[in-house]
């Protein structure tokens, strides 16, 4: 990675750590050099006057579906991780569910190697869980991937995991964080019986959140939940989307006053915060996803669980489809939503509406993840740390498509006004989105984990 020239920000307003302050921040050699007020300029450095705008530590995304290796035509690593960086995404954590799945060692090395030279963020990927690698997942080295998904609901192969013991022995003895995505497939599949009977093949996507019911998130909810706490395992539960699954977890900040950490931990995504069921009548399909977007009452109630700390983590679950794809009939149409390139975007909005501060933005899409996952030097705003860094102008703007940055080309949020916008992403204290385009090449690096 080529030097960069030593940079200075002046004039921000810093958000780290609970706090909102007035400050200046130096960078140099990809890491934070000093955090202070009148830091004076040194020959040779660049100065960046930012008037006052927000300065943040770059969004870890603990929770993108990029497509590689397997399903290139949908997104790949270079592509999807530029998106995330123009959208103030600057690490990301890539899930198993690929072609082929990444289920073993060699699998995840191949990740890794793909990443290497391309991701335009930091990068790490998942192992999977299947009904026949638990050798696989008993000797995983945690210092090379986040933690071990397990598909609790719908997925597609033999990576949908429902067997009583080989779940017993992955939350036995699973050496990471487990990360979930519950739903029961049994309700679902008795569900969608019901409505093609009574519709065929012409089913409404408006129902699509009653066929992929909060019964059936509850039901898997409540069992991943009972396994984690009999062998006591971590365990992150993946993309909330009911309220009534918020009584499941406890209430308060992700690392205790006596410095312990939750053992059991919920996220939600920004969609679900941003759209309810009423929005499927103009989106349709363009908002199908799985877990389903839910009622106004739901969305409520997660916005409420990000600001009183049940809900510990705010990702996107990135995931991308064709246009082509997600213009076909209900049945036909994939679920999954590309979303990281306005994602803060859409959080930001809010802080605008008053229900979230910016503080608690960066605790749930940027401490949280970093804290939760044991990311190394990233996630905050410290002295030593990583130089991945986001600037905010509040400069209101609407997405169009020709914005988009994603290789499917299209986005929910199209027609959307967003009252702030990413002027700029340093990523490893290289400049990679300068508020207008991408800048440079790909800086991304491999995250490490201290555990």
């Amino acid at each position: 990675m080529t030097a960069h020239p030593p940079t200075l920000i002046v004039n921000a307003r810093l958000v780290n750590e609970g706090r909102e302050f007035d400050g200046d921040l130096r960078f140099a050699d990809g890491r934070i050099e000093a955090i202070g007020s009148n830091l004076s300029a040194r020959p040779g450095e660049i100065v960046i006057d930012a008037a006052g705008s927000r300065l943040l530590p770059g969004m870890i995304d603990d929770q993108v579906h990029f497509r590689e290796p397997g399903l290139e035509h949908k997104g790949n690593l270079a592509t999807e991780s530029a998106a995330a960086v123009a959208g103030g995404l600057t690490s990301f954590m890539d899930m198993p569910n690929t072609s082929p799945p990444t289920l073993d060692r060699a699998a995840l090395d191949d990740k890794y190697l793909r990443a290497e030279g391309r991701a335009w963020g930091n990068y790490a990927f998942y192992m999977g869980t299947s009904t026949g690698n638990i050798d696989d997942i008993r000797a995983v080295d945690p210092l090379t991937t986040p933690g071990i998904k397990v598909f609790m609901g719908a997925s597609t192969g033999n990576m949908l995991v429902d067997d009583p013991d080989v779940l017993a022995a992955v939350f036995r003895d699973a050496p990471t964080p487990i990360i979930t995505h519950c739903e029961d497939t049994p309700m679902i599949d008795a569900e969608l019986a019901k409505y093609r009977e009574k519709y065929g093949d012409d089913i409404p996507v408006e129902f699509h959140g009653e066929i992929r019911s909060r019964e059936a998130c509850i039901k898997s909810t409540k069992l991943a939940i009972s396994l984690a706490r009999e062998h006591d395992a971590r365990l992150h539960v993946l993309h909330i989307s009911t309220a009534d699954e918020l009584a499941l977890f406890e209430r308060g900040p992700l690392i205790r006053a006596d410095g312990s950490r939750k053992r059991i931990t919920a996220e939600t995504c920004i969609h679900f915060l941003r759209f309810d069921s009423r929005d499927y009548a103009a989106r349709g399909s363009f908002i199908k996803c799985n877990p389903a977007i839910k009622d106004f009452g739901d969305r409520e109630a997660l916005l409420r669980a990000l600001a009183e700390d049940t809900i510990d983590v705010l990702a996107t679950d990135h995931a991308p489809h064709t246009l082509e794809e997600k213009q076909q009939p209900y049945l036909r149409a994939p679920s999954g939503l590309p979303l990281v390139q306005f994602a803060l975007n859409a959080a930001l909005e809010c802080v605008h509406e008053g229900r979230l501060s910016t503080a608690q933005v960066v605790q749930k899409f940027a401490h949280a993840p970093a804290q939760l996952f044991d990311v190394k030097e990233r996630g905050f705003l410290r002295e030593g740390y990583r130089a991945d860094l986001v600037l905010i102008d509040d400069t209101p703007f609407v997405v169009e498509r020709e914005q988009v940055l994603s290789k499917c080309g299209w986005s929910p949020f199209e027609g959307k006004t967003f009252r702030s916008r990413i002027a700029s992403t340093w990523v490893n204290g290289h400049l990679v989105w300068d508020g207008r385009q991408l800048v440079g090449g790909p800086r991304g690096m491999r995250l490490a984990f201290d555990r």
